[in-house]
């Protein structure tokens, strides 16, 4: 995936210490990534990072909403995105060898050669990854869900349906149930 210039931090420059970026996403970011399952993104990303020699510490806040539909009943929802990543980038002679042997998921090698470093991709997967995974309208004051009702009524005559035409292989079983030894 190609990178974007704007989301690439040139580290040789920078002094030790803390640098703090700050990022907008929206939807055009996402277009070199293809179709996601979510719209309006406006999320912010504010990236600290602590430079060292021979790593850098990433600290990823994201926040911001986004549009996406009710797993349940499809109706629009506007969700709140909101979560930290953490991200350890060391600077070794073969990163290609060390990526390929590490197993935590946040430690990243690169080059001691690079100049740059590229955080669209990162920023993708964590931006990804605040959306929420359940997608639910949720309740009212009273307890009662906010779905449309319409549809919940027409997947509850589904339901009942599937269960009326099915023919389960145990049919004939139950009058074993009640046998005693």
């Amino acid at each position: 995936m190609g990178t974007k210039r704007e989301f690439d931090i040139a580290f040789v420059g920078l002094k030790p210490g803390n640098h703090v970026y700050n990022y907008d996403i929206k939807d055009s970011f996402f277009e070199s990534y293809g179709q996601q399952d979510f719209t309006n993104c406006n999320a912010t990303v504010k990236l600290s990072l602590e430079k060292d020699n021979g790593f850098m510490q990433l600290h990823f806040d994201i926040a911001g909403k986004v549009d996406l539909d009710c797993d349940r009943c499809g109706n629009p929802l506007v969700k709140d995105l909101w979560d930290e990543f953490n991200l350890v980038v060391k600077l070794v002679e073969e990163p290609d060898v060390m990526n390929g042997q590490e197993e935590d998921p946040d430690v990243f090698y690169i080059s001691r050669g690079e100049s740059h470093l590229h955080l669209s991709d990162f920023i993708y997967e964590f931006v990804c990854l605040s959306v929420p995974f359940q997608r639910m309208c949720g309740e009212d004051e009273k307890g009662n869900s906010k779905c449309n009702p319409e549809v919940i009524e027409k997947l509850r005559l589904m339901e009942e349906q599937v269960i009326k035409e099915a023919k389960p292989m145990w049919q004939g079983l139950e009058k074993f149930k009640d046998l005693e030894n």
